[in-house]
């Protein structure tokens, strides 16, 4: 702390009134690219869906035919029934799983702990295919679904609790790691029950964490479009219906409207999210002691085992993944081949791997700077509050909007007849907005929650010595946040790499990337060609999390020896 006051104190000092006011004009300008980027492509996706395909104004009339329209309207019900089914499946599986790592003496607990987050770094898409070789109508285990079919809700409902898994873990993990060991003790003094322990001990102390999880979890499924696409053969949703109006009929109005559609519940569950959050965050106490589990051979046992399941659940779908990737025809010619990496389909090639890879490096650079350099222009003005309140809540609208809703809104709104911008449509740019739009709210909570924990103190003194907030920000601020920084470039990196539906709209020939040629390769029927095109992903995010975490480990050391 006393290097951090001298470093201040040999930094010059200018009037501290030009230093306001570059900050405010920072202020003014990160808005109204807020506005630029946010606000007005989803305004101008509403007002397209109050009108006709002639461009006349004829206000609520789309939404009374989609509603009255029998095909369309039961994909609502759809996408409901996966999301719900797939939330009451995922959330007690992850409950226990996060119950086994923190509240058991079971072994290999950091094993598992990696294991759990392995999907995180594999495409919605890969799991799909997966689930195709193992269950579908040539697929492995296919004699086990009893004459059902893997495609449509069942595909959907099993892909989607893989893939939803981790997120509802890490919910969970972070719940029941702030557990009071004196509550136990407690109970303990009192002879209270298992069961009435759990009631009013550990469920008080986690609800507010299974609650979240279960919103999250539903509305990432009831807006997610890709495995859908691959494995919901023709049990429609409102994503994939929105792809079918723009992409097939070319109906943007009546895909403007499903968007809307798609995008209020999503808002509202979002709200109830963001509601349900605040009040766990209120139940920690700076008091609470850590819980240490007591060894109990029964209890530990029946957890190893469940855990051993999941993972082995995790890893062999991994591993059917990367196996349909090799072979050369499946189920006729089981022989293992790289011929599968060559991609001998027009349009589609390595050129759409470099592409993801080229987005994800802009995207996760730019990403980074732009998310924390935003957030500490929102946060350190002393003025022009409600500029800065009305940004806070701007800045989480896009974590409530669906990628798709993001992708059809930057559609419309880049190829609007009198917008300058309509140059960058077509090219990698447009891409890189997008995706970082998108990715764009949970950077700016992390760069917040970064923020606040730098020590006032350093502030304060630096505002007694007049230096300018761009030295503050360089010399203190950066370096003492360099950790929260280096997790915001790797989660953007990697929700780059395995995005889709966000660019899904707006690429061309030139600009497909690897996630959208996925979907292109098994359009054709050449499913291993398509999880070979997947797996290049799965790939490319394990090195970088390797070499980020190599590099983190080296500076942030380096990092503490000023500190």
């Amino acid at each position: 702390m006393n290097q951090l006051f001298l470093r201040l104190n040999s930094l010059a000092v200018p009037p501290k009134e030009k230093s306001d006011r570059l900050l405010s004009l920072m202020l003014f300008v990160y808005g109204l690219a807020a506005v630029l980027t946010i606000f007005l492509p989803v305004l101008l996706l509403i007002q397209r869906s109050l009108h006709n395909t002639k461009g006349v104004f004829v206000g609520l009339e789309n939404y009374a035919n989609y509603f009255s329209s029998q095909t369309l309207f039961s994909s609502f019900y759809n996408s409901i029934f996966v999301a719900g089914m797939t939330s009451l499946i995922v959330i007690p599986l992850a409950f226990l799983y996060a119950y086994g790592l923190t509240r058991t003496h079971m072994r290999y607990k950091t094993f598992f702990r990696s294991i759990a987050f392995i999907p995180l770094l594999i495409p919605g898409i890969l799991k799909a295919i997966a689930l195709i070789y193992l269950f579908g109508n040539q697929g492995i285990f296919k004699d086990y679904l009893f004459g059902h079919s893997i495609y449509g809700s069942l595909g959907m409902i099993t892909a989607s609790v893989v893939w939803t898994f981790p997120h509802a873990a890490l919910i969970m993990l972070t719940a029941m790691l702030h557990a009071d060991q004196r509550l136990y003790h407690a109970a303990e003094i009192l002879f209270a029950s298992k069961t009435r322990t759990f009631l009013t001990v550990t469920w008080p102390t986690c609800r507010y964490g299974v609650i979240t999880a279960f919103l999250v979890v539903f509305i990432s499924v009831f807006t997610d479009f890709g495995i859908a696409k691959v494995i919901g053969g023709d049990f429609n949703i409102l994503a994939t219906d929105i792809y079918k109006e723009v992409v097939g009929l070319q109906n943007f109005e009546m895909g403007a409207v499903i968007s809307v559609v798609l995008m209020i519940p999503a808002i509202i569950v979002f709200g109830l999210e963001r509601m349900v959050a605040n009040r766990q965050n209120s139940q920690l106490s700076a008091k609470s002691i850590p819980y240490q589990a007591k060894p109990s051979f029964g209890r530990d046992l029946f957890y190893f085992i469940f855990c051993t399941l999941i993972s082995l659940c995790i890893v062999g779908l991994l591993g059917m993944a990367q196996y349909a990737a090799l072979i050369k025809f499946w189920p006729y010619n089981l022989s293992l081949t790289l011929q599968n990496y060559v991609f001998q389909i027009e349009g589609v090639g390595w050129s759409n791997f470099t592409n993801s890879l080229l987005l994800s490096v802009w995207v996760a650079s730019a990403g980074t700077a732009i998310s924390f350099l935003g957030a500490y222009i929102v946060d350190k003005p002393r003025h022009y509050s409600w500029l800065r309140k009305a940004l806070q809540m701007l800045m989480l609208l896009p974590m409530a909007i669906p990628g798709l809703v993001l992708g059809l809104a930057y559609l419309l709104f880049i190829n609007q007849p009198d917008n300058p911008l309509g140059f960058l449509y077509g090219g990698m740019s447009i891409l890189v907005i997008s995706t970082i739009t998108h990715l764009y709210s949970v950077p700016h909570l992390t760069s917040l929650t970064a923020l606040k924990g730098l020590d006032k103190e350093i502030e304060s003194v630096g505002k007694s010595l007049n230096t300018p907030f761009w030295r503050l920000f360089s010399s203190v601020t950066i370096p003492v946040c360099l950790p929260a920084i280096f997790d915001i470039w790797i989660y953007l990196f990697l929700g780059s790499m395995t995005t889709l539906s966000a660019v899904i709209f707006l690429y061309t020939s030139e600009t497909m990337l690897a996630s959208i040629a996925v979907i292109h390769i098994d359009e054709t029927g050449r499913v291993a060609s398509a999880a070979a095109m997947a797996m290049l992903i799965v790939y490319t995010c394990l090195i970088v999390r390797l070499l980020h975490y190599v590099v983190t480990t080296k500076v942030l050391n380096k990092s503490v020896n000023w500190r």
